[in-house]
């Protein structure tokens, strides 16, 4: 299943890389769109449930890390003010793993 990270910029300036199992974040988020918080908080959970759920079909259980980044999002999320703007940055397969 293909893995991808993407990186947001919250509206204070600091960055977040974010894990998804899979590339459904691409159906729910673009690269240099700006969100706000409360809008980037639903698209990117409900992605990240889809995520889960793709990996439950496949192999049998769900992603805790999709549901690990769902759970860092929120609290990211609940530190800023609904109507402020979140930017999403980039969107990739994260590197490959070393033997």
């Amino acid at each position: 299943m293909p893995e991808m990270t993407f990186a947001v910029r919250w509206p204070d300036g600091t960055t977040q890389q974010c894990y998804s199992p899979s590339l459904v974040m691409h159906d729910h988020l673009a690269v240099g769109a700006t969100y706000t918080v409360s809008d980037f908080r639903e698209r990117s959970t409900t992605a990240l449930t889809e995520a889960a759920e793709r990996v439950r079909a496949k192999f049998g259980f769900a992603c805790t890390s999709a549901a690990a980044t769902a759970a860092e999002i929120i609290a990211t999320a609940d530190r800023h003010p609904d109507t402020a703007s979140v930017e999403i940055l980039s969107m990739t397969p994260p590197l490959p793993r070393r033997p």
